[in-house]
């Protein structure tokens, strides 16, 4: 039986380790923008906003996978990195109009399970916001797929890093 945990910002020290595990894990042998020591720089960016959250699935106390998301700032640069602009109404954000979600992840032996599905609803079942974006690497056009079956939509590219990929964005109004 599968149990998930909630963190906040606070609670970081307690499950970075975790959280790079598994990320490590997961991206193992990839490019140097997904070495674990690129990711542990933007899990510090990421949870430096207070509205950080993550949720952590275990397996009798064996870490299945992570999410981890938080709320788009009126200060955000998130919107301005797109390939193509979006309307100025479309990107104005208040501080809890829109949840990014940063990362899910889940370890091998628990792919196929519908566990990412139960992680992601779980994250976003404890959250207020509007809608949520998240990026996805075209090169995972199956990851992509499956955001589709969760009712996200395409709208644009972005490069959020100089190396990074060139990401789909997608949007779901909740």
């Amino acid at each position: 039986m599968i149990e998930f945990s909630r963190y906040g910002q606070s609670d970081l020290p307690t499950v970075r380790k975790t959280v790079l595990d598994v990320y490590g894990e997961v991206y193992e042998g990839t490019d140097t923008f997904h070495a674990t020591s690129r990711f542990a720089e933007r899990l510090t960016m990421h949870s430096a906003n207070p509205t950080w959250e993550a949720v952590i699935g275990y397996e009798e106390g064996e870490p299945i996978g992570f999410t981890y998301a938080g709320a788009l700032s009126p200060r955000t640069r998130w919107w301005t990195v797109m390939t193509k602009p979006l309307p100025e109404d479309f990107t104005k954000e208040t501080g809890t109009r829109t949840l990014a979600l940063y990362e899910l992840m889940v370890r091998m032996k628990w792919r196929k399970t519908g566990q990412a599905k139960k992680l992601h609803d779980e994250l976003l079942a404890g959250r207020q916001e509007e809608r949520v974006t998240l990026l996805v690497d075209p090169d995972h056009p199956k990851v992509k797929a499956l955001y589709e079956e969760w009712d996200y939509q395409h709208i644009g590219h972005q490069q959020p890093f100089p190396d990074s990929p060139l990401y789909a964005v997608m949007l779901k109004q909740r």
